[in-house]
């Protein structure tokens, strides 16, 4: 099939990154958008927008047959998922093959074998490619439970089968814990991901989270190195970069060539990752795989210069991707902050509110994804993430360097960010030694809630204040009388705040 015009069923950054995507690959770019986003930036990006309804996710991102009914409508001939909502549910791959449509990712198959974590155990073990000790199959019965634990020696991880993002997840040390630890996550798990299926494998203490980007095209598939993701809390990234200090070019081989094996165990296509644990002594084990475009993906490109959305677009197109054959070595250092509306002094509870204004840092080697801007509403129905700040130096410490100062330029007035979590993150020194896992900040709380940095506060307090005049002004109303020669001019004075500021 020919594609001409493409349908993203997304939102926010990711909605946008993919119309810019989808206009430099010369095709045409439709919205959908649910009341709480008629006006956002990736719905006057696109070239048309379909609405689907109420602001809840489950009236509107998340109903497969309106986003099916929409690319009908508006004439698109295939539809790419971004990350969340829909990317990894095979049924909605599945129903957008069977409307005669192109699904840019992953076949149904390939999604519906990584998506049941013990399927794509039981697969990746046929394939040879490391996995965690553990079980093959659920587990519901707490006698089952409690005897394969002892097998395995505690502590012991019990994880939801169809899930992924920490949901449904608990560390259990101690025997007596097993039993309330298995009722509490297939209960996260039936509300999360509407499978109360949980299964156990070892924990392993002090691991490294590292993922290697797979692309595929059916004819080749490649993988594009490392990026480091350990730094978590409950479970969530909030900083990755590419490569990772930890992995040594033979490593990255030898996790390439495990997550290639991976891919085509499967049968995958379009682009793809494999999450593995890197324990200290070099051994890995695979975790799972995110059958889809992640939101990290950013560090990846900017040090292999490789467009991934791009490469997705041309696959589904029934193109050969266009990276050459042959090994690919990374290029200096990308780091990647997810900037989010959370309030790191009051336990990363979301913030709400109306941007009243927000200024992005620019520059050299600086990367702002971003589906927000001054003026927009942040509300609770989706998820936290307002921004990615991204950026690439020669070297880790330049890298390090540049996304200080990157997080200094910015500015968000209205809601509270991670940012000041960030910057103390940055100057800490085991950060900049490398010396990180995923219970890094599980021992680190003076890093999650310290003291926020002096010169962000006194940025923040100019703008708030400058944000305050600008909306009383708004509000005062003109006085008739006054001479057109002696009433002020808003462009002026919009020109004189800029300059303020």
């Amino acid at each position: 099939m020919t594609i001409q015009r493409v349908l993203v069923a997304n939102r926010g950054e990711i909605a946008l990154r993919i119309i810019r995507a989808c206009h430099e690959e010369g095709l045409e770019a439709v919205a959908v958008y649910s009341d709480a986003d008629r006006s956002a930036p990736y719905v006057r990006a696109a070239d048309l927008a379909v609405h689907l309804g109420p602001a809840p996710a489950a009236q509107s991102y998340l109903v497969i047959d309106k986003l099916v009914a929409a690319a009908r409508s508006s004439g698109a001939q295939a539809i790419h998922p971004g990350f969340g909502f829909l990317s990894e549910r095979a049924p909605f791959a599945r129903a957008v093959e069977e409307a005669g449509l192109v699904f840019v990712g992953p076949p149904a198959s390939a999604i519906e074998a990584m998506g049941d974590k013990t399927e794509a155990r039981r697969r990746m073990e046929a394939a040879g490619v490391p996995v965690v000790p553990g079980a093959m199959a659920a587990v519901s019965d707490p006698a089952v439970a409690a005897s394969l634990a002892d097998s395995l020696g505690y502590p012991v991880l019990v994880k939801a089968a169809a899930g992924g993002g920490g949901k449904g997840m608990r560390v259990v040390r101690e025997a007596a814990d097993l039993a309330p630890a298995l009722v509490s996550a297939a209960s996260e798990a039936q509300k999360a991901f509407g499978d109360p299926a949980v299964y156990l494998e070892k924990f392993i203490e002090r691991p490294r989270h590292v993922e290697i980007q797979i692309l595929a095209d059916g004819r080749r598939t490649i993988h594009l190195g490392e990026r480091e993701c350990s730094v978590q809390r409950r479970h969530q990234k909030l900083l990755e970069e590419a490569p990772s200090v930890a992995v040594t070019p033979a490593l990255r081989e030898r996790m390439g060539a495990a997550a290639v094996a991976a891919a085509k165990a499967v049968g995958y296509r379009s682009a793809g990752t494999c999450e593995f644990l890197l324990a200290a002594d070099g051994s890995f084990y695979f975790l799972e795989m995110n059958t889809r475009i992640q939101v990290e993906h950013p560090v990846t490109e900017l040090v292999y210069g490789v467009d991934l959305v791009r490469e997705q677009l041309r696959i589904a197109r029934g193109l050969e991707m266009s990276v050459a054959d042959g090994p690919l070595v990374p290029r200096g250092w990308a780091i990647e902050c997810r900037i989010t509306s959370e309030d790191p002094a009051n336990g990363f509870l979301p913030s709400t509110g109306r941007i009243a204004f927000l200024r992005a840092p620019a520059g050299p080697g600086v990367r702002w994804d971003s589906g927000v801007e001054t003026g927009d509403e942040v509300t609770l129905y989706y998820d936290s993430m307002l921004a990615k700040l991204i950026v690439h130096g020669a070297s880790r410490a330049a890298a390090i360097g540049r996304m200080e100062r990157a997080l200094r330029e910015l500015v968000v007035v209205g809601v509270a960010t991670n940012q000041p979590f960030h910057l103390r993150l940055l100057a800490d020194q085991a950060f900049r030694e490398g010396a990180i896992d995923i219970q890094f900040l599980e021992r680190r709380p003076d890093l999650v809630a310290g003291a926020p940095d002096p010169v962000v506060l006194e940025r923040l307090a100019i703008a708030a204040a400058l944000a305050e005049d600008e909306r009383r002004r708004a509000q005062k109303p003109a006085i008739s009388g006054e001479p057109a020669a002696r009433r002020t001019s808003a462009w002026r004075d919009q020109a004189r705040r800029e300059g303020l500021r």
